[in-house]
């Protein structure tokens, strides 16, 4: 009789779990701004889930954390200006709308 063979399982690597995040956080979004659409505070929870997507593509495919610690900050940076812009084009359109006419 031969021993009955152990069935490998191996752990998902961190970069399947950082996609499979960025995919449950596009059905979240998805799913919240078709419930949600009317409401005030929408694009905050919009920019803060494009923060965290930008996060995530940043540490687990960029490896930003193993950067140099100037380009961590900037990198950091530029992920904070697009939900920023979101903020404040959501929030104040109008006004910015005035400011950058010609």
């Amino acid at each position: 009789m031969s021993s009955p063979e152990k069935v490998s399982r191996r752990r998902p690597s961190a970069s399947t779990l950082a996609w499979l995040a960025l995919v449950a956080l596009t059905f979240a979004s998805l799913g919240l701004g078709e419930w949600f659409h009317s409401a005030s505070w929408l694009p905050l929870l919009v920019a803060a889930v494009v923060w965290i997507k930008g996060s995530l593509v940043a540490r687990c495919f960029i490896e930003s954390h193993r950067a140099h610690p100037f380009i961590a900050r900037v990198l950091r940076a530029f992920i904070a200006f697009a939900p920023l812009a979101l903020v404040a084009t959501a929030y104040f359109g109008e006004r910015l709308a005035r400011w950058t006419a010609l």
